[in-house]
């Protein structure tokens, strides 16, 4: 099992950067897939971006590309989100979770979650 703990969200103007990151306590975590996903107030959960397990392979979501990367720390047992040119519709509550695949973009196929950061863009 895998606990993870995001931080480092909070309220930032349209164009402005956050990163957030996600800490595992276990050493296994460098066993995992990692993905990023959000949800806005009122809609579905939507994938963000996601990591493998070495970091060697991202892949972001339409919406974000260009705009935030993801990258990762195993020595730290670390996920982080690097947010720039952050907009509106970026708003949301931002989950890490950890999978065994990877790659994986359906929020069905990963295991454990953290309890979300949230994320405040003010136009």
């Amino acid at each position: 099992q895998v606990q993870l703990v995001e931080s480092g969200g909070g309220l930032v103007q349209a164009g402005g950067s956050l990163r957030l990151s996600c800490t595992a306590a276990e050493r296994a975590f460098s066993v995992y897939h990692m993905g990023w996903f959000r949800q806005a107030p009122g809609k579905e959960r939507e994938f963000v971006a996601a990591i493998s397990a070495t970091g060697g392979i991202t892949l972001y979501a339409d919406s974000v590309e260009g705009r935030f990367t993801m990258s990762r720390d195993n020595a730290k047992n670390t996920l982080y989100l690097q947010m720039n040119s952050l907009k509106p519709e970026d708003t949301a509550a931002y989950y890490c979770a950890a999978s065994f695949h990877n790659g994986a973009t359906q929020g069905t196929l990963y295991r454990y979650w953290g309890r979300g950061t949230q994320v405040t863009v003010s136009s």
